[in-house]
């Protein structure tokens, strides 16, 4: 069977900002998929340990107060988070993620910054995956077409329900089901294995990232550097 008919793992944040490397995790959610329907899922809401912003809560909903009040410590939220994808790892399952990039490198900054074991060093030293992307891989394979590459505008494209957007659980799942779509529109995703899926998906990521950084120089922006390592950003001194 391709990997879109076996078992995936959805996995989502929703954050305190943008910057992955800056930003703290607010909630998280795992969600496991069997056969296109729900076989398990986590939820998290984490207490920051910093405010949230007013533009950040206006987008998924969650103040400084609430997560203050009813938030777990983000030390703790990271570390399960973590475990709980690696596990999956460990079993050879893919973690879906949209826009893999941001959630992975912010989780790793967590973890970096209150001194928690990597998502690496949880798998013996091993390189994280598989991974697989829709965002990566929609623009991979239908390069051209014109329009948002959100996941609202993608789950547009692919004939994906997205209810209650910006819900780490509702994120999570819609990923699943837009990366299984695309493999069911696009055969030669669907008969790639997962590690070559991921394999693909670095060397995709890194070509996007080469012509984005080559137009943004053309357009005035000359020293504009857009990282191009997937599905981790390269190590960086976390800010405390």
């Amino acid at each position: 069977m391709a990997w879109h008919g076996e078992e995936l793992v959805g996995f989502d944040l929703e954050t305190t900002g943008t910057e992955p490397l800056e930003a703290r995790i607010v909630t998280a959610s795992i969600v496991g998929v069997r056969g296109g329907r729900v076989a398990g899922q986590r939820d998290w809401l984490a207490d920051p340990g910093i405010r949230i912003p007013a533009q950040a809560s206006a987008i998924h909903g969650i103040s400084s107060e609430r997560a203050a009040a009813e938030g777990r410590p983000v030390r703790e939220v990271a570390d399960e988070v973590a475990e709980e994808l690696t596990g999956y790892w460990s079993r050879g399952v893919p973690v879906v993620a949209y826009n893999a990039s941001f959630d992975l490198t912010l989780l790793s900054a967590e973890l970096r910054r209150h001194g928690l074991p990597s998502l690496s060093e949880r798998l013996g030293g091993a390189p994280i995956g598989p991974v697989v992307d829709p965002y990566t891989i929609d623009r991979a394979v239908d390069r051209y077409r014109r329009g948002k590459r959100t996941l609202e505008a993608v789950c547009a494209e692919y004939g994906v329900v997205l209810e209650a957007a910006h819900q780490a659980a509702a994120d999570a799942l819609a990923a699943v089901r837009v990366a299984v779509a695309i493999a069911e529109r696009h055969g030669s995703v669907a008969e790639l294995t997962p590690a070559e899926l991921h394999e693909r998906q670095i060397g995709w990521y890194r070509a996007w990232a080469e012509d984005f950084q080559d137009f943004l120089r053309r357009k005035g922006s000359p020293e504009a550097v857009v990282d191009p390592t997937w599905p981790l950003r390269a190590p960086a001194t976390v800010a405390g």
